[in-house]
C-alpha cells in the first residue's frame, strides 16, 4: 500500500449501510433503482439508512412527524447565520460553523445514550434545510421564511428557499437528487465522520468534521464547477473547441470519471432524465442541450463517463438554487448517511488508528544550535 493511491481499495471497516458492487449502488440491500423506480421518498431513505429496513406505515408517520417538529432553528442560530452571511464567507464554512453551534446550544449534546444520540440525529437532519435556506436568503438580502410543518423534506426546503410552493415535478427532482446523494459507502467525508466517532466524540463534532472534509474541492463542489463550465461554454458558443482547449492544457473536465465506478455511475441516468424533464420546452433547455454535447464529446474522445455531479448541476439550477450553494445541498443529503455511519461506528466501536510508513532519513545526529549551518531543506 503506497501513499500515491490514496488507500484505494483498502477495506477500512465493515458496514451494513451501503455497498458498491459491479458498478451498482445499494442502500442496506436495496439497489438505487429499487428506490428510484418505486418513487421512494427521501424520508424513507433516511429511515432505511438509519434502521437498515424500510419503515412501516406507522413508523413512517412517526418518523416524518419527528423530523417536521424539529424543522425550526432558534433566533440565536439565525442571528449567527446573519452575521456570517454579511462577511462573504465560504458557504461551507458557514454551514460547518452553524452545525457546530447547534451542539453548543443543545444542553444534551454531550450525552451518549442511544436515546440522546437519536434525538440529536433527528434535530441535525431536520434543521439542515432550514439553516441552508436561511443562509441563502440572508446572503441575498431577503427575509428568511419559516419552515412549514405540513410539508415534506424536499418540498419544505424549496418553499423556504424560493418563497413559493414548488410544482410536483420540482419536488420529485429534488427528492430524487437527495436520495441519490444520501450515502456512498466509505467516501472521504464519511470516513472522516467515522474516525471522529471512533474517538467517542459527540455527533455534532462528527458531522462538523464531515462537512469540513466535504468542503475540499476534491470531494464536494464538483457540480458547482460543472455549472461554471456550462456558463463558460454558453458564452463562448463552441462546446468542442472549449473542451479540446481544456484537454490540451491538461485541465480536468468536471463531472466526469469516478474513483470507484468504471462503466457507469448508476445515479447519473436518473439525474439526466430529471434534467431533461425539468428543462423541456423552457428557457433552461439550453443547459440540458449543452450537457448532452459535453457528455457525447467526452465519451467519444476520452472514454469518460459522467458522474452524479454532472447533471445535478442543471437540476439544481432549474430548481432556483444558486450554484454557490450546490455543495450545501450535497451536505443536506449526505448528512443522512453520515449520521447512519456515526451511529453504526458507535454501536460497535473500536478506535480507528491506522499506521503510516516513514520514508525520511534515519539515525541522524543532533548538533548544538551554534554548530548548525544554513542549508536549504527541501520538503516534499
Amino acid at each position: 500500500m503506497t501513499e500515491e493511491n490514496g488507500l484505494k481499495d483498502l477495506i477500512a471497516c465493515h458496514t451494513r449501510i451501503s455497498s458498491i458492487k459491479d458498478d451498482q449502488l445499494a442502500y442496506a440491500g436495496y439497489a438505487i433503482s429499487e428506490l428510484m423506480d418505486n418513487h421512494a421518498s427521501f424520508e424513507e431513505t433516511i429511515f432505511l439508512l438509519w434502521h437498515l429496513h424500510l419503515p412501516t406505515a406507522k413508523e413512517y408517520q412517526q418518523f416524518t412527524e419527528e423530523l417536521r417538529e424539529n424543522y425550526d432553528i432558534s433566533d440565536a442560530v439565525e442571528q449567527c447565520i446573519l452575521i456570517q452571511s454579511r462577511k462573504h464567507l465560504h458557504p461551507m464554512s458557514v454551514l460547518r460553523s452553524t452545525v457546530s453551534l447547534l451542539g453548543v446550544y443543545n444542553v444534551k449534546a454531550e450525552e451518549r445514550s442511544a436515546e440522546a444520540t437519536y434525538e440529536q440525529a433527528i434535530q441535525l437532519m431536520a434543521k439542515m434545510p432550514t439553516i441552508i435556506a436561511t443562509f441563502a436568503r440572508l446572503r441575498n438580502g431577503q427575509t428568511p421564511i419559516a419552515p412549514r410543518k405540513d410539508l415534506g423534506f424536499a418540498e419544505n426546503f424549496l418553499y423556504m428557499l424560493t418563497g413559493k410552493l414548488p410544482s410536483p415535478i420540482e419536488i420529485e427532482a429534488l427528492n430524487k437528487a437527495l436520495i441519490l446523494h444520501a450515502d456512498h459507502e466509505l467516501n472521504a467525508s464519511t470516513f472522516a465522520a467515522r474516525v471522529c466517532a471512533s474517538t467517542l466524540s459527540d455527533i455534532y463534532s462528527c458531522v462538523t468534521t464531515a462537512i469540513g472534509t466535504l468542503k475540499g474541492p476534491l470531494h464536494g463542489g464538483a457540480n458547482e464547477r460543472v455549472f461554471d463550465m456550462l456558463q463558460e461554454i454558453r458564452q463562448q458558443g463552441d462546446t468542442k473547441s472549449y473542451l479540446q482547449q481544456k484537454l490540451d492544457s491538461q485541465e480536468k473536465i468536471m463531472g466526469f470519471g469516478h474513483r470507484v465506478y468504471k462503466t457507469q455511475d448508476p445515479r447519473e441516468s436518473y439525474l439526466r432524465q430529471m434534467a431533461k424533464e425539468l428543462t423541456l420546452g423552457t428557457e433552461h433547455e439550453i443547459w440540458y442541450q449543452l450537457s448532452r454535447e459535453i457528455e457525447d464529446y467526452m465519451k467519444h474522445n476520452k472514454g469518460l463517463i459522467p458522474n452524479v455531479d454532472f447533471y445535478s448541476a442543471t437540476v439544481y439550477h432549474v430548481l432556483g438554487i444558486d450554484s454557490s450553494i450546490f455543495t450545501l445541498i450535497f451536505a443536506m443529503s449526505r448528512v443522512a448517511g453520515w449520521i447512519a455511519h456515526i451511529r453504526e461506528q458507535q454501536g460497535a466501536n473500536k478506535l480507528i488508528r491506522p499506521r503510516s510508513q516513514y520514508l525520511g532519513p534515519e539515525h541522524l545526529t543532533y548538533l548544538p544550535l551554534e554548530r548548525r549551518k544554513d542549508v536549504e531543506h527541501h520538503l516534499l
